[in-house]
């Protein structure tokens, strides 16, 4: 039992919390004197339960019976109030009861409860660490090289990928001799060229050229394109040529090759505003490295362009570049060779003439002729054909030259005989005359913005031509317009750009080629030396009033004089110009 005293004792110390007890017999730990049937004290809290009223609850109860007798109850206590003192009293008067330090219970409850916190703080400053550092990073690397090594395993690109400029890979075979064996031309006191400018139309193969060199000579290649080195923060530019060089310098010997150089090479000083450029900046240390006060042997530097014109002078000096090699547009042997590389890739029937298709591609790169074979795979796959055949081919050929077939294009049957006669008289005086190339082709089906076709298929490429192929070449085009006026007396908007091309060779035959009797051999071409300024700004005419109305008189005679020339002609063979229009009119 539990004495008033021990009451009294315990009751300075708690306040009762009591749960579950009915409002009507709530007794009281302290003034009831009723005894606790459990009791578990610890330092923050006694915990027990009571004897519900009217109910004694046996000595040999089971825990099932003494929950179903007794409610709980919590009682509050002070910390710290839970003395040697409490527990003799408590035994004193014969009450059981559970001690529970909760000491280090409390402890890791708590720090369990701050875990989450403490792993959320530990992830944000991880993250923010590694922001920092990424920002760092990336701040120290923003003056770094862009440029691009390629491996000797990775390039597998040789001169036998190469075709079309048979004397650009004769003046590169030296570059690669050098790197396979330097010692030979060390011996006899020769020295490489430092660098080589590959100069030629887009298209033509330069970037291939670098690659096959040094697939060839089994050395790194570094690659990068010349708008790399300007970025909008003064002085980035040049930074990134020093650690462009130095990486070179340790992985030598190498190739760096500098695609579009003329974005970083340009003549300095051609601003208008007279103001200072990043790219001079860049510049300057692009001429200091490549020929300063410091060696770069085994560094040979490969560049491409497009624009040699625009090139600072001092780029192109000995010792610098030292070689500048053409890539001009193949030739028709040379596009027959690229037609056969590209050939190789996909299956083709036993028919297909790639001679032909060279022939009938005057003036095509290596990268429209990829375009070609492209064109034509893509056009055997959509007909189900397991081989692409000499139709695909010619196609092909038509698209890439003069854009798709427009079958849907509506065109009314008057039209298309306007049109049959205009692409007749084309081919009936490329027919006729001599000095006319051979007409390959003709069709009235529309294609791209031209609503007919008629294609010449020249014998042999050539680079020289006399003043009458270009009499019968203005001839020629005037045919279309000619056939209108003679067969339906008026002519139509169809003749246009016929006329525009008629007209500017015959006054380049005026201006530029000396074909002009009354003008002499005198040059009146308006040469634009400042590649800044507009062609307009920049072309200032160097001759007089006079001169210039001679000018118009006769590219006006040279193409009346051709008219005239084909009416003639047309009017003679006028029943094999009608049997040409009937024949596309019922092919077509």
């Amino acid at each position: 039992m539990l004495t008033p005293e021990g009451q009294s004792e315990i009751g300075t110390i708690i306040s009762p919390l009591q749960k579950e007890a009915p409002e009507e017999s709530t007794p009281s730990f302290l003034g009831l004197g009723q005894e606790p049937v459990t009791l578990q004290i610890s330092n923050k809290k006694i915990t027990g339960r009571f004897a519900k009223p009217g109910v004694e609850v046996p000595a040999n109860a089971s825990r099932e019976e003494i929950l179903n007798y007794t409610y709980p109850f919590v009682v509050e206590i002070i910390p710290g109030t839970v003395t040697d003192e409490l527990k003799d009293t408590l035994e004193a008067n014969q009450l059981h009861y559970r001690l529970k330090n909760e000491d280090e219970g409390g402890f890791w409850s708590s720090f369990l409860t701050f875990i989450p916190i403490i792993l959320l703080i530990v992830f944000f400053w991880m993250f923010m660490m590694r922001q920092l550092q990424s920002t760092g990073n990336r701040a120290l690397a923003f003056g770094k090289s862009k440029a691009k090594l390629q491996s000797d395993g990775k390039n597998k690109v040789t001169f036998q990928d190469v075709a079309g400029c048979d004397e650009a890979k004769v003046e590169l075979q030296e570059v690669v001799d050098f790197l396979k064996d330097p010692r030979k031309f060390q011996a006899i006191g020769a020295k490489i060229p430092k660098g080589v400018l590959l100069v030629g139309p887009p298209g033509t193969g330069k970037t291939l050229l670098a690659r096959a060199i040094a697939g060839e000579a089994g050395v790194p290649f570094y690659s990068i394109s010349g708008s790399d080195f300007v970025e909008m923060f003064v002085g980035v530019g040049a930074s990134r040529v020093r650690d462009l060089f130095d990486q070179a310098k340790k992985n030598s010997p190498c190739i760096v090759f500098i695609d579009e150089i003329d974005a970083v090479g340009r003549l300095r000083g051609a601003g208008l505003g007279g103001g200072h450029d990043e790219r001079e900046q860049t510049l300057n240390q692009m001429l200091v490295e490549m020929d300063g006060f410091e060696e770069n042997e085994g560094v040979i530097i490969i560049a491409a362009t497009n624009r040699p014109d625009v090139l600072d002078p001092a780029l192109l000096r000995p010792g610098r570049f030292d070689r500048q090699v053409v890539v001009d547009t193949p030739d028709v042997k040379g596009r027959e060779a690229i037609l056969k590389i590209h050939g190789r890739k996909i299956p083709i029937t036993s028919d297909v003439s790639f001679s032909q298709i060279a022939r009938g591609t005057p003036g095509f790169t290596g990268a429209d002729l990829a375009n070609l074979i492209n064109e034509a795979a893509l056009l055997a796959a959509r007909r189900n054909k397991k081989r692409v055949t000499m139709d695909e081919l010619e196609e092909a050929k038509d698209k890439v030259m003069m854009g798709p077939e427009r079958r849907s294009f509506l065109i009314t049957p008057k039209e298309k005989e306007v049109i049959a006669y205009h692409e007749g008289g084309h081919a009936m005086l490329g027919s006729l005359l001599p000095y006319a190339e051979p007409v390959h082709k003709v069709t009235i089906i529309p294609r791209g913005r031209a609503l007919g076709l008629t294609q010449s298929l020249p014998e042999e490429d050539r680079h020289i031509q006399p003043r009458r192929y270009w009499e019968d070449r203005i001839c020629v085009l005037m045919g279309g317009y000619l056939a209108e006026d003679i067969i339906f007396g008026d002519t139509s908007t169809g003749a246009s750009n016929d006329i525009q091309v008629a007209t500017n060779i015959a006054r380049r035959m005026v201006c530029e080629w000396g074909m002009s009797e009354r003008l002499g051999t005198i040059s009146y071409n308006n040469d634009n030396d400042n590649v800044f300024l507009g062609r307009e700004i920049g072309a200032p005419r160097h001759y007089s009033d006079e001169t210039a109305t001679a000018i118009d008189e006769e590219v006006r005679r040279i193409v009346e004089e051709q008219l005239n020339r084909g009416r003639s002609m047309l009017s003679e063979s006028r029943d094999r110009l009608d049997k040409i229009a009937k024949a596309l009119l019922a092919r077509e």
